[in-house]
Order: C-alpha cells, then structure tokens, then sequence
C-alpha cells in the first residue's frame, strides 16, 4: 500500500510541478522582463469595467434564459427530445471563431436579420460592441446553463412530486418548496461557471468588440503584447485577470458546496407535473425560441461553407493538418496530467483539496501570458515562429486540464472507494495497476475527457494569434485571416471544415471511451 501511494504521490507531485511549470512560472518570467508594474491609467480600469459588466450580463442572461428551457425539457416528453438535448451541447463545443462566423450570418449588417428588418423598413442593429460580445456569450453558454440546471430539475426524487400531488399542492406551492430550493443550490454554480468563461472572453472580444470601448482584459493583454510589446502592461493586467478569477473560483467553490434536494428511491413515473395547455404553450415556445437561437447560426455556416468546402486553398488544409496534429499532442499532455491529479486528489479524500487547487490554477492565469513567458524563457532555442505550435499545445492542454480533472474525479473517487483496497492487498502498482484496473475502470471520462480537450484545442485562436506566421497558421487562425481580408466565402468553407474536424474529434473519443473493452 506504501508502494502504492508513493508511486501515485511521484506522479501526481510531477504533474503538479509541470502545471506550475505552464502556469506560474511563465507569469513570473513575464512580470520580470517587464522589470516592474505599472500602476494602471484610466485606459485599464475601463477595460476592467467593461470585462466585469459583459461577464455579469453575459451570465445573468444565460442562466436567466436557461431557466424556462430546463423547466420545459424537464417537465415535457415528446419525439426528438434526447436529439434536441444532445444538440444543445454542440455550442459549447464549437470553435469560438465558427460561432462567431454563425452569428453573423443571422444578426450582422447583411444578416438574415437586418434583411428582414430592411424589408419591413425599420432600422438595423448592430452585432459588434457590447451587445454583439453579450450575444455570442449567450449563445455559447446557454447550452452549458441549461444542461446544468436540468440536471437539477432531473435530480428532485420522483417521491417529492408524488408527495406534492397527494397533498393536494399546485403549481405555486411546487415551485415554492421543491423547485426554488433547487434553483437556490444550482443557479449560483452555473452562473459562476459562466461568468469565469466570459471573464477569460478572447476570440469574441476580439471579433465583436468593435474598437476600444468594448475590450475585454485578455483583448487588452493582446494588444499590449501584439502591438505595443509593453510586457509592465500586459503583466499589470494579467495579475488584475488572475486575481478576477481566483475570487470567482473561490466563490464558485463555496456556492458548490451547498446542499441538493436530498436522495431517493430512483423509481420512473411521476416527474416534473406536465400543467395544463398554458403551460404547456409555455414550454413548447421556450423550447422552439432556444432551439431555433442555437440551430439557426450553425444552420447558416453549414449551408453557406459546405459548397466552398472542396475549392479551399491548399493553406488552409496545411493548416488543418497542422490543428489536428495540436489538438492529438495537447490532448496527450492535458490527460498526463489530469489523471494522476485526479487519482491523488480521490485517495486524499478528506486530507485536504490540494491537487484540485493546482488544476484550477490554469482558470486564473492568461493563456496570453502563459504563451508570452514560454516564448521569453525558450527565445534562445528557436525562433518564435517555430516556436508557436509546440508552446500553443502546452497552453492548450493546461487550459483543458481543469474540465478534464473534474470530468475524471468522480470516477476516480468511485474507483478508490470500490477497489482501491482490494487491489493495495493484491500488491498491483505501477503500469499493472494502471494497466489492469485503472484504465479500464476510467475508460469512459477519459474518453469524455479527450473529447473535451481534443475540440477545445481544435477550435483554440489564442498563443497562436499572438506569434504564428502564414507558413504555420492553424486553421482558426487562418479562418479569421479570411474573415479579416472579407473572403467570406472561403471563411464560411473553412468554418465548416474547422466545426466538422471539432465535432468529429469529440464524437471519436467520447465514442471510444463509450465502447466495450
């Protein structure tokens, strides 16, 4: 058992240094060749300022919206309702750069929208600014809400309805003492969850923004670094970034801890009371609006990429072969590390939440800081175009680490209780173990958790923004240079490419991980 524990405490202790060696210690090479802080002008705390109100709006409105579409997909069975609640999960897969493509397609200035608004002769809106960054922040983090807090919907045992019902309680009375209760204990983790995500906002920011005014934190740490090179700035803004998310992940931590509505007998029947035509009007609008919302821009990159698919340019499947080889080594690198952390965090059970601290850690420090300090401590071995992909594969996989962790801690927890003492007597460790129990045993999150990772790194247009050249340009990269020299049509192909490619690599490794061994 001795054997067992410090072999998994070497190599969880060696994934931990290697999160610091991603994380920490390129901030701190930053803030020293900056060679001190700034204090910041008015220009950073106008930055602060918006990057706090787009977050705060950004979540209050998806977790708002999310509400009434959980309530209906809880309470409502019908023909498609799986299909509808799987799609609701490929937003949060998709590239950022795609959903943007998307949402321009309907809401920008030749939208569908504004055709139909100029058609009926009243004034068009406006897709980029703070209400075009608000927009696309909803559109990927409603599904997340949603999912989040149907899960709590689905969580209230079918005994508490039926107890409701004999009681002779309507729908007041149900929403009062069974659901409120249960929005109370999940509404501040999902809100939270998305704030952090719009705290960290780049690719939207940076498409949607629309100028000064509307610049996020990790816009801001961009230009400081792309344009300016002034590293004081940059790391001055960084550590105003990383102190912003060390709060809300302290808060998110706390507001998860508290109680759900309690165990119960798992019995089929009675769930969510379905209510009479009203509400059921009620449901079925809520469920057409957020479906047609988050149908509608994929629908439009679809339908206007696919034909330009086969013409692309021989650089944009150069750049899409080089994505696919980033996306296989970053998430290699992100389950190395995951796994032991979360192997050594279930058996610390009770000890302490050490190891989950240090996989959080890559939620508050700026991927742009991380790339720059890495580009700063290696600039003697390469040149920073060769550079870019091997140093965007390791921010990348420190960036997927935290969802991989928490996809694989309940298995591990699980995996600990119900074997860990059967195989410490046995005497398995090392590659036996791992071999003969563990990855069979995880096979499942571990798939999930590639999945995961595969399509964050597919989809990512961050490092590479900041040092990549044409020659080596992945294929967000190169979809937003076509956005940028207003080849739409070439943008729209590789779009589709880019979210095939994103959705087909998840599908593969969830599907993997889903198989029989």
């Amino acid at each position: 058992m001795a054997r067992r524990a410090g072999t998994l405490n070497l190599a969880a202790g060696a994934a931990a240094a290697g999160v610091g060696l991603l994380t920490l210690v390129p901030l701190a090479a930053v803030a020293w060749r900056a060679g001190g802080l700034p204090a910041p002008g008015p220009a950073d705390w106008a930055v602060l300022r918006f990057t706090l109100w787009q977050a705060v709006l950004s979540a209050t409105l998806s977790a708002g919206l999310a509400v009434p579409v959980a309530r209906a997909l809880a309470r409502r069975r019908f023909a498609g309702r799986g299909l509808i609640i799987t799609l609701l999960g490929a937003p949060f897969l998709l590239p950022v750069i795609v959903a943007v493509l998307g949402l321009v397609a309907i809401f920008g200035r030749a939208g569908l929208m504004n055709a139909g608004l100029s058609a009926l002769g009243l004034p068009t809106v406006s897709v980029y600014g703070l209400g075009g960054v608000v927009l696309a922040h909803v559109f990927l983090n409603l599904p997340l809400a949603t999912r989040l807090i149907l899960q709590g919907w689905l969580s209230i045992p079918s005994e508490r309805f039926r107890l409701a019902e004999s009681l002779g309680m309507g729908p007041a009375e149900v929403r009062r003492f069974l659901e409120a209760p249960m929005l109370a204990a999940v509404m501040p983790g999902a809100w939270l969850a998305i704030f952090l995500v719009c705290l960290t906002s780049f690719a939207v920011a940076l498409v949607l923004g629309g100028g000064p005014g509307a610049t996020t934190l990790e816009v801001a740490i961009y230009q400081a670094f792309r344009f300016e090179f002034d590293l004081g700035r940059a790391a001055a803004l960084a550590l105003m970034q990383a102190a912003l998310c060390l709060a809300a992940v302290t808060v998110a931590g706390r507001a998860a801890s508290r109680p759900g509505p309690g165990a119960g007998l798992d019995r089929a029947g009675a769930r969510v009371p379905a209510g009479g035509i009203w509400r059921r009007a009620v449901d079925t609008l809520a469920i057409g609006l957020a479906t047609a919302f988050l149908l509608a821009p994929l629908a439009a990159v679809v339908v206007s990429g696919l034909p330009n698919v086969a013409g692309l340019p021989p650089a944009v499947w150069a750049a899409a072969g080089r994505s696919l080889a980033m996306a296989l080594a970053a998430t290699g690198l992100a389950l190395a590390l995951a796994l032991p952390l979360a192997l050594a965090a279930a058996r610390a059970e009770g000890r302490g939440t050490g190891w989950g601290a240090i996989a959080m850690l890559p939620l508050a420090v700026s991927p742009m800081v991380v790339g720059t300090g890495l580009f700063l401590l290696l600039r003697g071995l390469a040149p920073p175009a060769v550079l870019a992909l091997p140093v965007t594969v390791a921010v990348n996989a420190a960036m997927a680490l935290p969802f991989a962790f928490h996809a694989l801690l309940p298995a591990a927890r699980a995996l600990t209780a119900d074997y860990g003492r059967l195989a410490d007597s046995l005497g398995m460790a090392g590659l036996a173990r791992l071999r003969l129990l563990t990855l069979p045993r995880l096979r499942r999150p571990l798939g999930f958790s590639a999945g995961i990772a595969a399509a964050f790194a597919m989809g990512d247009l961050g490092v590479v923004a900041l040092f990549g050249d044409p020659d080596r340009a992945t294929l967000p990269l190169q979809l937003y240079r076509l956005m940028g020299a207003y080849r739409m049509e070439a943008a729209a192909g590789a779009a589709v490419l880019l979210m095939a490619l994103t959705l087909g690599l998840f599908w593969i490794f969830d599907r993997g991980g889903r198989a029989d061994a």
